[in-house]
């Protein structure tokens, strides 16, 4: 299954005319400032009553399905890359109702790396992801039971492994590697895990490019190797895809 973008579109400013004032009609610019603070209050309740409204009409039917995910997915990476993000699922009645549980349809194992928050990239929102969170990816015990839990609890359909361009965890597992340094010791643990990815073949920041996707499919791997999670592949209830974030052009693109 492939993520499929259109380019970025821009956005320009409409233009200002200021207004003279007239020396003879202070009265006159007293009306004209209340009448103008009145329009700026109401246009303002009425981009904001357009926006929740907009919002609020969003359709609640939540993907069920693998491809459904994907495709949420997908439709959320192009209004990101097209700077038409809606927001969705942030409104007080969204809120209210996810006091009383949660379904979020897809898991999202990321990097920490501020550049790149699912929400955004997806333009998701409260309630739509879980998210996972650890430099390079890396897997742990603690977050393949986090992982687990949205599978098997939650009834998620998609577990999406997230790399990035330009990731530091990977560059600096690279790069220690080839000099034979060590890390601090808790930074050593992660670049030991992504280590076997490491593409020897390359050289370079060609090498490093390269283990972002090697160290991808590594996670994706292992992921489904799990029985738990294997089992549900199997029976087509879930699908476990490698994906990529390019902080150049923010598209997101599967890794297979």
């Amino acid at each position: 299954m492939n993520l499929r973008f259109h380019s970025p579109l821009h956005n320009t400013p409409a233009s200002e005319t200021p207004v003279a004032d007239s020396p003879s009609a202070p009265a006159r610019r007293a009306v004209l400032r209340a009448g103008l603070t009145s329009a700026a209050v109401l246009g303002a309740a009425a981009v904001g009553t357009s926006s929740e409204a907009s919002a609020a009409t969003r359709p609640r039917t939540r993907p069920t399905t693998p491809a459904q995910a994907l495709h949420e997915l997908a439709a959320g990476n192009r209004r990101w890359r097209a700077f038409r993000e809606v927001h969705p699922d942030e409104t007080p009645a969204v809120r209210e109702s996810l006091t009383s549980g949660q379904h979020p349809f897809a898991v999202i194992l990321g990097c920490v790396d501020s550049r790149v928050p699912p929400e955004l990239v997806f333009d998701q929102g409260l309630g739509d992801l879980l998210t996972v969170r650890t430099a390079g990816e890396v897997l742990d015990e603690a977050v393949l039971g986090s992982i687990a839990y949205g599978v098997l609890e939650l009834q998620i359909p998609l577990v999406m492994v997230l790399g990035h361009q330009s990731c530091g965890a990977v560059r600096a597992a690279v790069e220690a590697d080839a000099s034979g340094t060590r890390l601090p010791n808790h930074i050593q643990y992660l670049a030991d895990q992504i280590r076997p990815s490491i593409v020897r073949s390359e050289e370079g920041e060609a090498r490093i490019d390269a283990t972002i996707d090697a160290n991808v499919r590594a996670v994706r791997s292992r992921l489904t190797a799990e029985p738990d999670l294997a089992a549900k592949v199997t029976a087509g209830q879930l699908a476990i895809v490698g994906a990529r974030y390019e902080l150049t052009n923010q598209r997101v693109h599967t890794i297979n």
